[in-house]
């Protein structure tokens, strides 16, 4: 990647902080309910999971070189795949709101639940991935196909840390 390119994959993923819990007691009101003290609805979090897939999708542009035509045959597969993924992040944004909810009195059994869940929205990734390849291998070369795939799992497990970062371990709860 460019320097301008992590420069602004780091403002992207930064852009998480504002609005993902900092301490335990904030996991709680900033993710669960419909609004916090801070002010952060679920509109708030959709407005900035869309602004987030609108920067990650400026950002592909500007990494991948294609070509007038296939860039005409990618960007539609593109909203396709970016639409499926969406849903699995549903998933596991509604994990990180159940967490939140349950803060301060998740049972060995929840905590258990949770990760299995958040295991298979990681698989359905992995598998949403697969099944992408060789769709995308119609209208990219093999270089392209795999620069692509180099940075959409980039920009993915930049905003994963981020996340990752701001939520409390399960262990740290009173």
């Amino acid at each position: 990647m460019s320097r301008k390119t992590v420069i602004m994959a780091l403002v992207l993923a930064g852009g998480c902080v504002g609005f993902c819990p900092k301490a335990p007691a904030q996991a709680a009101s900033s993710v669960a309910g419909s609004k916090s003290p801070q002010g952060v609805s679920d509109q708030d979090i959709a407005l900035l999971r869309q602004d987030i897939r609108s920067e990650k999708k400026q950002l592909i542009a500007a990494n991948l070189s294609l070509s007038d035509t296939e860039a005409t045959k990618f960007w539609p597969l593109y909203d396709q795949y970016t639409a499926e993924l969406t849903k699995i992040n549903d998933t596991k944004y509604q994990l990180i709101k159940e967490y939140a909810t349950n803060w301060g009195s998740v049972t060995d059994e929840q905590a258990a639940s949770l990760i299995k869940r958040s295991l298979d929205a990681d698989l359905a990734v992995a598998q949403l991935r697969l099944k992408y390849v060789p769709i995308f291998s119609q209208v990219l070369p093999g270089k392209k196909l795999a620069t692509f795939f180099q940075l959409d799992r980039r920009l993915s497990n930049l905003i994963d840390l981020q996340l990752a970062s701001q939520i409390p371990l399960v262990q740290a709860q009173p």
